[in-house]
């Protein structure tokens, strides 16, 4: 497992110049391509991805100029960055309130497709992935299984070509929103019961799938509960062979944990936190030494981002990376939204929606942070992570 420990870490201004050219390019992309009304967007996103109509144009504007998908390899349309440019340009992103994208498809299955589909699902997958036609969501957890997927009870029984699904997912991001879901099923209950799961691709408008919202803290629908009622999928839209889907779901949720909670993400909050202390000229000694630490802690955490996954992503035997990144990425997330909303104060109290601008990055300060209660549950709780750096360390 990489670290900062013993690192001699380049001076931060010679990286920049080395860099200059690149971030001139983004920074002229930004721009032109960021309107105020695709900032204003990014700004009051409150989950996982801003509204669907900035996403989509976002999308597709990154996907015009080649830089939809950073940790692609090149060859399958990304852009094949290092992973210092990838963070500088996450970094600028984050700065200047570009959109989160809709992408559990771009930062997960798409990479997992790139390593373990057959030629077939990746010409039929990966480019409407990148485009944007195809938006992806995922049905592991189900009421009886949270972090412990082998305890999913999901049921497909084979038919002939098919499989026929029934049973429930629940907390599926963006289900209401998405086109295709990948799942994990149960195909058989002998043995081991993660020897009898199975890993298909299916659309969300097959026959037979419902879908119940589900309100978070917040007040927003970003999470639902998904119904199978004898769905039929084919059994070409398998990943991996049938009883093998534990081993495919653990790379999944690798590749998924190493950039679920990212620098970029924190620090579009700390960034608009540390604006709003600036702006209220609050002379709080404690606010100030707070968001310095913070400071220090999120450009640690983005320098162990780089050395830790330097090709974008985790080896197939590397638990312990993508456990430490999300572990200290969303803790981190949780104490900067701690921190905007003790900046706004009583003015996170206000109704959300009010006229008046300060109230309402208030009200917002206070839903981010109901919002990102849940970055220690999902993708595996911080008790999980903590058990799986232990094991890797023993």
């Amino acid at each position: 497992m990489s670290g900062l420990a013993g690192r001699n870490i380049a001076d931060p201004a010679a990286v920049e110049a080395r860099d200059g050219a690149f971030l001139e390019e983004v920074r002229a992309f930004l721009d032109t391509a960021l309107t105020p009304d695709l900032r204003e967007a990014g700004r009051r996103t409150l989950g996982v991805h801003a509204d669907m109509g900035a996403c989509r144009l976002w999308h597709r504007r990154l996907y015009e100029r080649g830089w939809v998908a950073p940790a692609w390899p090149a060859e399958w349309g990304g852009t094949g960055w290092s992973a210092r440019r990838r963070f500088l340009f996450e970094r600028e992103c984050a700065l200047n309130d570009a959109p989160l994208l809709f992408a559990t498809g771009l930062r997960s299955l798409g990479p997992l497709i790139i390593e373990q589909g057959f030629p077939a699902q990746r010409a039929r997958y990966l480019q409407p992935m990148l485009s944007g036609e195809d938006m992806w969501c995922q049905g592991f957890s189900e009421p009886g299984a949270g972090s412990d997927l082998a305890t999913i009870s999901t049921r497909a029984e084979r038919d002939g070509d098919h499989y026929v699904i029934n049973g429930t997912k629940i907390w599926t991001t963006g289900a209401h929103l998405a086109n295709r879901m990948f799942a994990v099923v149960r195909t058989a209950s002998e043995g081991k019961p993660q020897n009898g799961l199975t890993f298909l691709l299916l659309d969300v408008d097959t026959p037979g799938i419902s879908i119940a919202p589900i309100i978070d803290l917040a007040g927003e629908h970003e999470v639902n509960q998904v119904f199978f009622d004898g769905v039929r999928v084919p059994v070409e839209n398998r990943i991996g062979a049938e009883g093998e889907g534990w081993g495919v779901a653990k790379r999944l949720m690798q590749l998924a944990r190493s950039n679920n909670s990212p620098s970029a993400l924190v620090r579009r909050i700390l960034h608009r936190g540390a604006q709003a202390l600036a702006a209220s000229g609050d002379l709080d000694d404690g606010l100030h030494a707070r968001l310095a630490g913070l400071q220090i802690e999120l450009e640690a955490f983005a320098q162990l981002e780089q050395d830790a996954l330097p090709s974008g992503r985790p080896r197939a035997n590397d638990d312990a990376n993508p456990s430490m990144l999300k572990l200290i990425g969303s803790e981190l997330h949780q104490k900067v939204a701690a921190f905007a909303l003790d900046v706004f104060g009583p003015m996170a109290m206000a109704p959300r929606h009010s006229r008046d601008e300060a109230m309402e990055d208030g009200a917002h300060a206070m839903a981010k942070y109901l919002a990102v209660r849940a970055a220690t549950i999902y993708s595996g709780t911080s008790e999980t992570h903590r058990n799986i750096i232990a094991r890797w360390m023993m």
